[in-house]
């Protein structure tokens, strides 16, 4: 089973959101989960309704308790706001023990000079953040975070920023840059890892999405699975769709005014609602029809799916709970 699981997605699929419902989804019956974000963002934060994180990893809620026989507490979720500048003075003290000059380099700004004219370097700091915690162990030798989940760039970015060792190859062929590039895609490369694609069922999202999924599958980095996100109900079943997308007008108005909505005669209140009604019920056939053909190319593209409702007040906390428990429902990811 996968222990770095890294969401990306088209931008405004609610690829952040989809990450947070994970992590919590995946601390359940003590499990600790650690919940990434790597783009300075602070998503993470206002949906746990929380102060702005930290360079630190902090404990920010608590997983759901298992269902049905034998009701378990959830486990812990803690997140972390990876900083580029942060991590690079981190780097910098592990491999060459600068201590108080690092600090100055920051105040010169030679950080941020650094991580700017090698965004390489800068994806190697903040991917590899995420994989040492993947391998960080307690006092017994047992994994500190049962698992990770990153809350990584949208797909267009998102093969590039996993692929480090390929963005680094030209800024240091060996010392320790090149060597924290291979060991972080010894991470990305392994069965530890699924990037899992977040998306609409629109045209462009899942165009996007079957793109990516073969960029990454080109790199060599594993797939995880598809989360349709924002899904919503047909109202009407197959015979009605058909009925609304030709526009039918028979028995419309004697219904609606059997339901008391005013006189079925020809300019009487129910005839009057016909038109619009059926303009309506025609708009609702035609996108059910476009999403049914968008899920069918999803589906062929082999992964396993999973797919969250449209939340219609939006996502607070109790949605976002919401949202990890129907993943759970729908099997490991």
């Amino acid at each position: 089973m996968s222990r770095l699981h890294v969401v990306s997605g088209k931008g405004g699929t609610g690829k952040t959101t989809v990450a947070a419902a994970l992590a919590l989804a995946l601390a359940t019956e003590g499990r600790r989960t650690l919940l990434v974000e790597v783009e300075g963002r602070q998503g993470i934060a206002q949906l746990f309704e929380t102060e702005a994180l930290p360079y630190e990893e902090r404990k920010i809620a608590v997983g759901p308790a298992s269902e049905g026989g034998g009701r378990r507490a959830g486990g812990e979720v803690h997140a972390l706001a990876i900083d580029a500048e942060r991590a690079l003075l981190d780097y910098l003290q592990m491999f060459y023990k600068l201590g108080g000059a690092g600090r100055a380099l920051k105040k010169l700004g030679a950080i941020d000079f650094a991580t700017t004219i090698a965004p390489g370097l800068r994806d190697v700091l903040l991917t590899g953040k995420a994989c040492e915690a993947v391998r960080r162990k307690d006092k017994t030798g047992r994994f500190l975070y049962d698992a990770v989940v990153m809350d990584a760039p949208p797909t267009g970015r998102i093969t590039r920023f996993l692929n480090v060792n390929d963005e680094v190859a030209g800024l240091a062929k060996i010392g320790p840059i090149h060597h924290q590039a291979q060991a972080v895609m010894r991470v990305l490369k392994s069965p530890e890892t699924a990037v899992h694609m977040v998306t609409l069922l629109e045209e462009m999202p899942v165009q996007e999405t079957a793109d990516g999924i073969a960029e990454l599958r080109a790199a060599g980095i594993p797939v995880g699975g598809i989360v349709i996100n924002m899904t919503r109900p047909a109202l009407l079943d197959n015979g009605d769709l058909e009925v609304a997308a030709r526009g039918a007008r028979t028995g419309i108005a004697k219904a609606l005014s059997q339901a008391g909505l005013g006189g079925a005669r020809r300019g009487g209140l129910a005839e009057r609602l016909i038109d619009p009604l059926l303009e309506q019920a025609r708009e609702h056939a035609e996108r059910v029809e476009l999403e049914r053909a968008e899920h069918a190319e999803l589906k062929a593209i082999g992964l396993p799916t999973y797919e969250l409702e449209l939340l219609p007040e939006g996502v607070d906390l109790a949605g976002l709970y919401r949202l990890a428990r129907d993943l759970r429902k729908q099997g490991p990811i």
